[in-house]
């Protein structure tokens, strides 16, 4: 049996048990809204709320701006955690203050920043921007510093003896030899910058996935919650395994590490 027929007859089986709950009639439907199968002729199912909203446009806006506001975030998360990494990778000082700072707020969940920045940036795409890249920030400057540590030193040696040093050492030797913990960080900190954004757009912003999320809430349309739930976990499947899993794989090739 391949993987995708695996895949596809677990979500199957997690659609069958959902419809059978669903119509057992353990809760209003407006709670437990069916996937597929409505409960009564003409009533609201998750696949026809998706379906309808696409169609009018609303989740393809919504998700268009989510999606503007996540790569910018993480764009300056991404120049934050390489400059923040490879400065507590060079300097000893800097990994002593910086380096026990960065870890002490890589704990602090994103979504505790928000009301700073409603103070300092007021609702709006500042204070969204600023909880994104604030969420994985940390967990990129982590994984850089971990690979900028950790590039063999006898490709430095090598490297200094043909006479490379400062930018050029830079980027010949030590970003290529990072690359599988940069590749790494970037993977984890775009989980980070994904839930940062639901958070941030659930609780303070116009327009966006998280915000049609909490407006499914306030109305009680559990079918249009649930249908942008699917939206962001399509979303996010396919930005894993199309981009950051084929970086990984071909980096692992690269290196050796795979055949």
């Amino acid at each position: 049996m391949t993987t995708v027929l695996r895949r596809i007859i677990f979500v199957a089986v997690i659609i069958g048990i959902w419809e059978v709950i669903s119509k057992l009639g353990f809760f209003p439907t407006f709670m437990f809204p069916p996937i597929i199968i409505p409960n009564e002729p003409g009533g609201v199912t998750v696949i026809g709320t998706l379906i309808g909203s696409i169609i009018s446009g609303q989740i393809v806006t919504a998700t268009g701006t989510t999606l503007v506001r996540l790569l910018i975030g993480f764009s300056i998360a991404v120049v934050l955690g390489l400059t923040f990494g490879f400065l507590i990778a060079r300097y000893k000082w800097v990994d002593d203050t910086l380096g026990f700072f960065v870890t002490a707020l890589q704990s602090i969940p994103s979504i505790v920043w928000f009301p700073l920045a409603i103070v300092w940036f007021g609702l709006g795409n500042a204070s969204i921007l600023f909880i994104v890249a604030i969420g994985a920030t940390w967990t990129m400057t982590v994984n850089s510093s971990t690979g900028f540590k950790n590039v063999p030193s006898i490709y430095m040696d090598a490297a200094k003896t043909l006479g490379s040093s400062g930018s050029h050492l830079l980027r010949t030797v030590i970003i290529p030899a990072s690359v599988p913990h940069i590749i790494s960080g970037l993977r984890v900190a775009w989980a980070f910058a994904w839930r940062a954004i639901m958070a941030g757009e659930l609780l303070g912003s116009t327009g966006g996935l998280g915000y049609l999320l909490d407006l499914g809430r306030s109305i009680q349309a559990m079918d249009l919650v649930l249908s942008i739930m699917i939206v962001i976990g399509v979303i996010g499947t396919i930005i894993d395994n199309q981009v950051f899993l084929r970086m990984e794989r071909a980096v692992a090739r690269r290196y050796g590490q795979t055949v």
